[in-house]
């Protein structure tokens, strides 16, 4: 029988012998439908909703949601680099949401539902502005992109009734694709 570690944050299981995992973080929107997405992904090991982004320390929802904490509601993912790439990430994000509008997502609007990347390695930043730059040239989108790629910053998590909101309801998505 495999020894199995334990995943703290969402516990998940895996295999121990899985030596390197990687993490990703993606504001677009409301973070239900976002996390929701990231989750069917074969490779990914755990989401986990939270805000990031601002300058005020350990922000509630209610905090966030007054617009003035400079907090993005965002998806943090972890997974196994040898099964899924951080470009088949950043193409599920491009997919599943409107790049073109400025903090908003459909109905929910404000700051803290803008379209963001924020990067934890040069690879990453490299990667996601080469995919923009891509996409601006493609002209796919008929208005400009205004994802920011932004280094990131400290990331905290979402109360618990938020996390795998979705799942947890029943739902499928309340997600809007571009």
């Amino acid at each position: 029988m495999p020894l199995f570690v334990y995943h703290l944050i969402q516990y998940n299981q895996y295999p121990l012998g899985v030596t390197y995992l990687a993490k990703a973080i993606f504001a677009a929107g409301c973070f239900w439908g976002v996390e929701a997405t990231f989750r069917q992904l074969p490779g990914v090991i755990s989401t986990r909703v939270g805000y990031t982004g601002g300058d005020y320390r350990n922000p509630t929802y209610k905090d966030v949601c007054t617009d003035r904490t400079g907090h993005a509601e965002a998806v943090e993912v972890e997974y196994d680099p040898t099964k899924l790439s951080y470009e088949q990430l950043l193409e599920t994000f491009w997919e599943n949401h409107d790049p073109t509008q400025l903090n908003r997502q459909g109905p929910a609007w404000g700051t803290q539902y803008r379209s963001a990347f924020f990067f934890t390695t040069p690879e990453q930043e490299a990667a996601a502005k080469a995919l923009k730059a891509a996409l601006e040239k493609s002209h796919r989108f008929s208005k400009p992109i205004v994802t920011q790629i932004v280094p990131a910053s400290t990331f905290y998590e979402a109360e618990q009734y938020h996390q795998q909101y979705l799942e947890k309801k029943g739902l499928a998505s309340c997600h809007i694709k571009a």
